[in-house]
């Protein structure tokens, strides 16, 4: 009987870790360096994309791990501009991340766990209670989604 390996998410790898994995492949620890800016400057969501990479290697790092992405599930938007989203991870819960507009500045509220302790009357995430801590990338991309939202309805 074959075991199902998950394949780890690269984007929890940081650069000292990308290197390393392409040494351990025999490859140049300069791969990890292209890999961590086409994950974190140029915000690629597929291996395909690292055109910059041979497809060797692109088949390898999807041999190994996944991007994996949130998605904005819902959407809401009030009157005063304010922007909630439901945001779906990949392993399906969802968290809460809200945009709020002044006269002044804007403000992001992004979730950094799966539920809550702090009980914001405001916020769904409260109402649940606490399962998990958010991964990096996962906080990270609720900021890239909220930035585009601020940028289109608010600019």
């Amino acid at each position: 009987m074959l075991e199902s390996i998950e394949k780890k998410d690269i984007r929890s790898l940081d650069l000292s870790a990308l290197s390393a994995f392409f040494v351990a492949q025999g490859d140049q620890s300069f791969r990890g360096k292209q890999v961590y800016e086409w994950l974190w400057k140029k915000g690629a969501h597929r291996f395909e994309d690292m055109t910059n990479l041979s497809r060797d290697t692109r088949a390898l790092l999807e041999q190994h791990f996944v991007i994996n992405h949130i998605r904005v599930d819902a959407m809401q938007k009030s009157k005063d501009g304010t922007i909630k989203n439901a945001i779906k991870l990949h392993d399906g819960l969802i968290v809460e991340s809200v945009l709020i507009p002044t006269s002044k500045r804007t403000t992001a509220c992004v979730s950094s766990q799966v539920g809550c302790s702090l009980n914001c009357t405001f916020c769904a995430t409260a109402k649940l209670k606490r399962m998990r801590n958010l991964q990096a990338d996962e906080i990270v991309d609720q900021v890239v989604a909220i930035d585009r939202q601020s940028r289109l309805y608010h600019q």
